[in-house]
């Protein structure tokens, strides 16, 4: 389990928004919360992409309707409703399964959805996340639009619906953590994106990796084979939260401090390091199928 608590010094932590963050491979990532202002600018992008594809959907099913004239048109009807419910649920979910867990607003805006217990983003947690945000917003503003549209709206409905939906909407703004009711539900946070530092100078990179990162014996020796295939998952993979969590966990198991020449960087070196090295001891009948062999 995570350790989570709220740290205090410069930056971000003179507002109360970072966490000491603490992953199961011993790694503190400092995150920071994302403001509720960060939240609703991200959720106003992916609306936008949503009206947009929505308005494309239904376009398409008007050009099917001209060619068929009226017989198909309560088919499509449904299908269009069934497309819109499809599209404002799984829209969120597909792309928060995804290795970024952000949606194209939350990655425009540097952020993305994490586990509070410090594990690995699961399914569940996606899916009940996005589906409290059906009863929370989606639900009550259907059933107003139907209402309005059928003539039966009252003034005691349109009341109703938006003390409903502003319950929810306001619920951020009274927990220090600014979670919606998904997030209570599903044990998650939204975080800024740690920032990877860049190098100081353009000039810089002129230097080869190889030159820039020196690896000791002592230091390459406390991995084997087994770690050494999970670094080129990671490094396949190129997730950037992955990256990070793993770059700080073998700095620290090094004894190295972060120069600022980024994550990936340092990851491609030690491996390239690592490999080299275990190679070598291959052609001499010496393996190292993992840390704990000696």
């Amino acid at each position: 389990m995570a350790e989570v608590r709220t740290a205090s010094g410069k930056g971000h932590d003179q507002d109360g928004n970072r966490r000491t963050f603490v992953t199961p491979e011993g790694v503190d990532l400092k995150l920071d919360i994302a403001t509720v202002g960060e939240r609703i600018g991200a959720f106003m992008m992916d609306l936008v992409l949503i009206v947009l594809t929505l308005v494309l959907f239904t376009i398409a099913l008007l050009f099917i309707l001209a060619g068929t004239g009226a017989v198909l048109a309560q088919a499509l009807i449904m299908v269009w409703l069934l497309g819109f419910f499809a599209l404002r649920n799984g829209y969120f979910a597909a792309f928060e399964l995804g290795p970024r867990a952000a949606t194209p607003g939350k990655r425009l805006m540097k952020m993305r959805v994490v586990s509070r217990d410090g594990a690995r983003l699961r399914g569940h947690q996606i899916v009940a996340r996005n589906a409290m945000r059906e009863l929370e917003l989606f639900l009550p503003l259907s059933f107003l639009g139907y209402q309005s549209a059928q003539g039966m709206a009252s003034f005691a409905t349109g009341l109703f619906g938006l003390l409903w939906t502003g319950i929810f909407a306001f619920f951020p703004f009274f927990n220090r953590d600014r979670l919606r009711v998904g997030d209570l539900i599903a044990g998650t946070w939204v975080v800024r994106m740690p920032r990877r530092t860049l190098s100081n100078s353009v000039a810089a990179r002129v230097v080869s990796e190889e030159a820039r990162y020196s690896f000791s014996d002592a230091q390459l020796s406390v991995y084997g084979e087994f770690e050494l295939q999970k670094l080129e998952e990671v490094l396949r993979r190129n997730d950037e939260y992955s990256m990070i969590v793993v770059a700080r966990t073998i700095r620290e198991r090094l004894g190295m401090e972060d120069d600022g020449g980024g994550d990936h960087a340092f990851l491609e070196a030690y491996y390239t390091a690592l490999c080299q090295r275990l190679e070598r001891g291959m052609l001499f009948g010496k393996r190292k199928k993992d840390k704990y062999q000696r």
